[in-house]
């Protein structure tokens, strides 16, 4: 049957955008360095009543900005010699007054530039939020004989986590199942209520709540700062009681083994996960036991559990090769055993069911995967289950007792397909057709849930660019799909108002690039009057699928095009997609956003004078470049969190993140990828000519993209452009990389980029109409 509806990816620690700032869903999921400090001379910076505010946009009413001092700084390899003047804006402590005096002066600056659009921000919020339904659960996740959900309050920035017992436990689990709620329920328990605990911090995001699989325990993980250094307490379900002292400056990457018995891994200086541990409940941190320790510091660990929960996996992992390694939960003395050695540019994931390991195999050869599976008792004999083919990557894999479901990408989209198994202890000699999942938007994104393994019910959420986040329940032996859970829009949203499409634009070598489009209908003219904002991303393997967010009806019902475009360095076409986007293939990412951004001018969905781009992150990166080669081509551009000085920091293996990331950037300790790098590095190539609107945004406490690679960008950008446009920087003093905690906090950031955009369009309606 034909539903309107796909695999989550275990991203490595890296430069990523977090899926909860993609997709402001109403249950956001929440996932130390070391250097001398010269002491500067203090700045000269404006005051701020010298800084006066202006109502309009217009450069003579604009206060003056900040100008940072310029203390030389030569750097050279190769013969070249490079100069930053703004290194000094670095501080690796975060404390250094001069800095911080910066910082706030830059977001003095930018009130003061927003200051006439206030009024227009704060009418957007609350339209935003007026969107939202406050008081709301999740889709209930049955875990045993309990569902665990999430509920929100009506006003409260974070969530409660709830349970309730299950009516008749013992019975199978169906697609029909609902948990009952009326006064015939089973009490609702809450667990944990986040408000609670974020009433002392300005930052609070839990990173992992794992339930015992007794269900008596819970551990979860907490960050009060924003630079994803964790507490890891473990509570009673039922009093609240805590069980034994917190785990310190740890990850979020936490399993249980067994009922007693926690796994965890820690960061090294370079905030690289690097250690294993084994605690036992009851003990104190220092007499844990580490399992494994990685020593090579181009690669991290990863943990993740079976869906049996019979083993526990730790990979090793570069961004080409992985090392597996397993733990009998069972035996947790036995400590880990290697399930594949390291071979280089094979990468590996793995799980577990009956008597076999089923392995998903990339090489250079293989390049899209392929599926494997052996028995637990010899590694070595290895039976074929799906081929690798070389147009369709099998990205992710869900196993069950009797089913296997295997997420895959063809031409750019989500594919779904679920195969029958064996009983446990046959032969697995190979699998059958497979029953495809069809899906009836033209592009649309799929994310894996978690199901119970002992069913035959597969959980997923489907979205598309005008579909709310949507749960589904489907039953894998009759391929019936049954609606449970579909996020509310308020303000009489009506998904049959939009239109979606995909376009496909073409790079300067030919490569056809795909585009995802929507826009309201009886809005849009499609003359080329339109305003347009475009997306971008583009690294990582990363696919950015067409997603809903629900701030956006903010700009679509104001006669925005939204597009994403599906730029090489991410994963949406396959490996090679990725590797065509990478190292001395980088500029491919910039060169196929330009070639998205004229197909849309050529083809009338708007012009130059209209169109406004986004990224975040290594998204960022891509923002930067692309102002710098073409900076005639766009209106305004959004660069959140920017990993924009490339080569400063890949050249500093004190940072985090670099010495992990030479396989993905290069190593520009190697002159062919130094001068590479420094050809597209966006502080390396601000230059004297106009740049459009532009505005910067950061974390001060940010781990993998540090503050001062957008706070220099912004400084050279103020030194060297010719224009008046607006140039507009703000730093989050109490956020890292992934914005602000808070639910509502997150949607007043969208409404402060969205005032941005309409203003710099010159869009904002006069006073006078904004309350009307």
């Amino acid at each position: 049957m034909v539903i309107p509806f796909a695999s989550s990816l275990r991203y490595s620690y890296s430069r990523v955008l977090s899926s909860a700032v993609h997709s402001a869903q109403a249950f956001p999921v929440s996932s130390a360095l070391t250097l001398s400090r010269r002491r500067l001379p203090d700045a000269r910076f404006p005051t701020t009543a010298e800084m006066s505010t202006a109502a309009d946009s217009g450069s003579s009413c604009r206060p003056a900005p900040p100008v940072a001092k310029k203390v030389e700084h030569r750097m050279e390899l190769f013969g070249d010699v490079r100069t930053d003047n703004y290194y000094w804006l670095r501080d690796d402590s975060r404390s250094d007054p001069e800095v911080l005096a910066y910082l706030r002066q830059e977001n003095e600056y930018s009130e003061s530039v927003m200051s006439g659009t206030k009024q227009f921000e704060d009418q957007l919020f609350a339209e935003i939020r007026g969107r939202v339904k406050e008081d709301d659960i999740s889709a209930p996740v049955r875990r045993g004989p309990y569902y665990y959900y999430k509920r929100t309050l009506t006003g409260k920035e974070y969530v409660q986590h709830c349970r309730r017992l299950v009516p008749n436990a013992e019975a199978s689990p169906t697609v029909y199942d609902d948990m009952p709620t009326g006064p015939e329920a089973s009490p609702e328990h809450v667990i944990l209520d986040e408000n609670v605990k974020a009433q002392e911090h300005s930052f609070y995001q839990i990173g992992a709540f794992k339930v015992s699989p007794n269900n008596n325990l819970v551990a979860y993980a907490e960050d009060t700062k924003g630079d994803e250094i964790y507490t890891v307490h473990v509570i009673d379900v039922e009093t609240g009681t805590p069980i034994g002292k917190p785990l310190a400056n740890v990850t979020s990457d936490l399993e249980w083994a067994g009922d007693k018995t926690l796994v965890y891994t820690t960061i090294d200086e370079i905030h690289r996960p690097y250690k294993v541990w084994l605690h036992k409940l009851g003990t104190d941190q220092s007499s844990d036991t580490c399992l494994y320790h990685e020593k090579d510091d181009t690669f991290s660990l990863e943990l993740h559990a079976s869906e049996s929960k019979q083993f526990l996996f730790v990979s090793s992992e570069s961004k080409t090769t992985t090392v597996a390694l397993y733990l009998n939960v069972s035996k947790p003395e036995e400590g880990l055993k290697i399930l594949m050695p390291r071979v280089d540019g094979v990468d590996l994931s793995f799980s577990h069911r009956g008597n076999h390991f089923f392995i998903r195999r990339r090489t250079d050869e293989f390049f899209n995967s392929e599926l494997l599976a052996c028995p637990v008792e010899n590694l070595s004999e290895t039976i074929l289950l799906i081929s690798h083919r070389k147009s369709v990557k099998i990205q992710d894999l869900q196993l069950f007792r009797d089913h296997l479901v295997v997420y895959e990408r063809e031409n750019g989209l989500q594919k779904v397909t679920v195969y029958d198994l064996p009983a446990v202890g046959e032969p697995l000699k190979g699998l059958g057709s497979g029953r495809c999942v069809e899906f009836i938007d033209p592009v649309y994104s799929v994310d894996q849930l978690e199901s119970q393994f002992s069913s035959t019910v597969l959980r997923f959420s489907y979205s598309s660019l005008k579909t709310p986040p949507s749960v589904y329940a489907y039953d894998m032996k009759r391929g019936v799909s049954v609606l449970k859970k579909v996020e509310m829009v308020l303000g009489g949203f009506d998904s049959s108002n939009y239109i979606t499409e995909r376009k496909w634009a073409t790079a300067p070598d030919g490569t056809p690039i795909p585009l995802s489009i929507v826009y309201r209908r009886n809005l849009v003219k499609l003359d080329g009057s339109d305003p347009l904002l475009l997306y971008g991303y583009g690294s990582y393997e990363i696919c950015i699928d067409p997603y809903f967010k629900g701030p956006r009806l903010s700009l679509l019902d104001r006669g925005f095009i939204f597009a994403i475009a599906h730029i090489r360095g991410g994963g949406e076409m396959g490996r090679p997609w990725y590797e065509n986007g990478k190292f001395l293939k980088k500029k491919n990412t910039f060169t196929d956003f330009i070639s998205c951004a004229e197909y849309l001018i050529e083809n009338k969905y708007c012009t130059n004078e209209k169109l406004c781009i986004d990224g975040r992150s290594a998204g960022g990166l891509l923002i930067g470049a692309v102002l710098n080669m073409r900076p005639d081509l766009f209106k305004a551009a959004i660069a959140g969190v920017p990993f924009v000085d490339v080569l400063t920091t890949m050249l500093d293996p004190t940072i985090p993140l670099t010495t992990s990331e030479w396989e993905e950037w290069g190593d520009p300790r190697k002159e062919e990828f130094y001068f590479y790098m420094k050809s597209y590095s966006p502080v390396d190539n601000v230059k004297a000519q106009n740049y459009p609107h532009i505005l910067v945004m950061a974390g001060l406490h940010d781990p993998r993209v540090m503050y001062s690679e957008p706070a220099k960008f912004v400084a050279k950008l103020r030194e060297l452009k010719t224009d008046d446009n607006m140039l507009v920087f703000k730093c989050e003093f109490g956020a890292g990389h992934f914005s602000n905690s808070g639910r509502f906090e997150r949607l007043r950031e969208d409404a402060f980029v969205y005032a941005f955009l309409l203003k710099a369009l010159d869009m904002i309606p006069a006073p006078e109409s904004q309350t009307s």
